[in-house]
């Protein structure tokens, strides 16, 4: 190992070239989302209730699929680490394998939405617009997904620029599709929240066959093969990614399936409440891909130090990026209270007759935003080193516990039973993020400490 891979100004600048474009590729990303959200606002109340609905549940099981992805970077990382391109090349397949056959199995659940909806408790015409836009949306789960590995690919080999510029193209898409489908303009039929869906499936569509086409003919990628004979099963790989996935995947669940599970307690509190929610976890999403951005950065060198048997690189990589999350959080708490009716503003027709209540609920709820940015924050960095090492079951038993045995029953007893409506809600999700983060540094520096990780 060279001298330079142990000091902290190395760790320092290699962490922030990898993650500002991870940062701005997330960004992008969740401004399609975003529009949306925005988009159908001006729409109307009903259509953005509706909207959430429907994009938090997809979130689940979108996250949920991501997770094979995901492992597919540490793993992809720790054998270009170690100079194995074919390992690399098997990992990234099996886990495109993996994927297909998830969207597949998935498809039929999101195909009846609106009957799930009923059944959790939603009103009819909220469930069947949810429906409506589901059914469109549901296909851009395979683009989307298979894009999420070919992206973690690319992260692992720290080739992400194409990714970012792909993801804003594909950003600009959307935003432009929405306003002729949702609304009628330009020539286009007035879909309303079915446009909003159309938009979704084309701009990923794009997205994924841009980073498809780089991946396949970079010259410096050319080495690794990845779709040549892709048809061909590797089991040993296969079960490899699985193994490793599925615990980040339920982790996933967790967390986002807390967030989901708030928004289905908010539309039991009431339309206006649910709306709301839906902005302010929009809000709190832009905050959380700067987070995932560093910590995705992290994962990846901390993938690449474990296949160099590096164990002080892990734990100044990890340092380097608790650091650099603090200082995010910070940054962003700061615009939550000195400007929540602005950001709030952003997503309304402020003339409609719901607007004025959304943005006097919102405020409180950006207030409770900003209280869980720091927890928030390390323990999304706890959590990527931990799959940067590759240790992924217990972090996903940490989870369960700390957003469903802890968050989520605090959030029904807050919001529903002892009547705070929905900002007892998000305190419970405060108490299950900052349980998360706690536990999983825990976990991290009981481990580095054993020295479990070396060897794998």
């Amino acid at each position: 190992m060279d001298a330079p891979t142990n000091s902290w100004s190395y760790h320092l600048k290699a962490t922030l070239t990898l993650s500002l474009p991870l940062i701005g590729g997330h960004l992008a990303q969740v401004m399609i989302g975003l529009t949306d959200t925005v988009m159908m606002g001006w729409h109307g109340v009903t259509t953005l209730a509706a909207g959430v609905l429907a994009t938090s549940v997809y979130l689940v099981f979108f996250l949920v699929g991501s997770g094979f992805a995901f492992a597919a970077m540490p793993m992809a990382a720790e054998a270009d680490g170690a100079g194995d391109d074919v390992q690399v090349r098997r990992v990234v397949r099996m886990a495109l394998w993996i994927t297909i056959i998830y969207c597949a199995l998935v498809m039929p659940v999101l195909w009846n939405f609106r009957t799930l909806m009923l059944l959790l408790g939603q009103e009819e015409p909220i469930a069947q617009l949810a429906q409506d836009y589901m059914r469109l949306a549901q296909w851009a789960m395979f683009p989307a997904l298979l894009l999420m590995v070919l992206r973690s690919y690319l992260a692992a080999l720290e080739r992400v620029n194409w990714v970012l510029a792909v993801t804003i193209v594909s950003a600009t898409l959307n935003a432009a599709a929405n306003f002729a489908f949702i609304f009628g303009n330009w020539g286009a039929p007035e879909m309303g929240i079915r446009g909003a869906a159309i938009a979704s499936l084309a701009s990923t569509m794009l997205g994924f066959l841009l980073v498809a086409t780089y991946a396949h003919l970079h010259p410096k990628l050319q080495q690794y093969a990845l779709f040549i004979r892709l048809w061909r099963p590797d089991w040993g790989a296969f079960w490899q990614v699985f193994r490793l996935g599925w615990p980040i995947g339920a982790t996933m669940l967790a967390e986002v399936g807390m967030f989901s599970a708030g928004a289905v307690l908010m539309g039991w509190i009431g339309t206006v409440e649910l709306a709301t929610h839906g902005i302010a976890l929009q809000i709190a999403s832009l905050a959380f891909m700067v987070y995932l951005g560093v910590a995705n950065a992290a994962t990846v060198r901390a993938g690449r130090a474990l296949g160099r048997r590096d164990l002080a690189g892990i734990w100044r990589v990890t340092l380097v990026a608790f650091g650099l999350q603090v200082a995010a959080g910070l940054i962003v708490i700061l615009p939550l209270l000195s400007i929540p009716d602005v950001l709030l503003g952003a997503f309304l027709d402020l003339d409609a007759p719901d607007s004025a209540a959304i943005m006097s609920y919102g405020v409180g709820l950006l207030v409770i935003t900003a209280m869980f940015q720091l927890p928030d924050g390390l323990q999304v960095v706890a959590l990527a080193v931990l799959r940067g090492v590759q240790d992924t079951r217990i972090p996903m038993v940490l989870a369960v516990v700390s957003y469903w045995v802890v968050g989520m029953p605090v959030s029904y007893l807050l919001g529903i039973r002892w009547g705070y409506g929905g900002e007892g809600v998000w305190l419970g999700l405060v108490f299950g993020l900052t349980l998360a983060s706690t536990t999983m540094i825990a976990r991290f520096v009981w481990i580095m400490r054993r020295g479990q990780v070396l060897p794998v």
